[in-house]
């Protein structure tokens, strides 16, 4: 049973067609600056097993053009539509840069990222689940604690576009931002300094 994805890949890797799409992808999401072909490149190159450089360049460039892209959409007082697959795509690509940060226990830099999704994303219960994460960061909790106690693995749907975001949890989000209502307001206060600033 196990030697099956392995043929597939030994395939893959001499299908034409396949390797063609491979570089029509990375021409097109450097021309386009695109994020979402981006990830679509990123999967092919780890289904064929691509070099490891090869996969980090592609993760940079994703990382880099999200973080400029978020830049622009604060300046511009504007949101990250859900809607949107190249929207969609950026927000994800900065959300699990704050994931990775969480979990290598840089807790300010990952509270700052779900800090702005928060700020940015236009989807209400999205904007909820990065405040039940600022909180839980807030809190204290460390990543592991937050992934064994609070996130609900089995809620979530694969189907989903928005599945690669955290947002199933142990308990009703609403009754986890009352528990955390200290630190949600704490946050609220900061990201009203966020609102001055740009009013000004």
């Amino acid at each position: 049973m196990m030697e099956t994805p392995e043929i597939h890949v030994e395939e893959l890797k001499k299908d034409q067609e396949f390797l063609a799409n491979i570089q029509r992808l990375e021409k097109e999401c450097k021309e386009e600056e695109s994020i979402a072909k981006g990830y679509q490149l990123l999967d092919a190159q780890l289904i064929i097993e691509a070099p490891e450089d090869e996969i980090n360049e592609i993760f940079t460039f994703i990382v880099n053009t999200a973080f400029d892209r978020l830049a622009e959409k604060l300046t511009t007082s504007q949101s990250f539509d859900m809607n949107d697959a190249e929207d969609l795509a950026t927000a994800r690509a900065i959300y699990e840069h704050g994931i990775q940060r969480y979990s290598e226990n840089d807790k300010k830099g990952a509270k700052e990222i779900f800090l702005v999704l928060h700020y940015t994303i236009d989807h209400a219960a999205l904007k909820d689940a990065m405040m039940v994460h600022v909180a839980a960061v807030m809190e204290g909790k460390s990543f592991e604690d937050f992934i064994e106690n609070l996130v609900d693995v089995e809620g979530v749907d694969v189907h989903d576009p928005l599945a690669f975001f955290i947002q199933t949890f142990t308990e009703p989000t609403e009754a986890l931002l009352a528990k955390f209502d200290t630190h949600v307001k704490q946050a609220q206060d900061e990201l009203r300094v966020l609102d001055e600033s740009k009013e000004q």
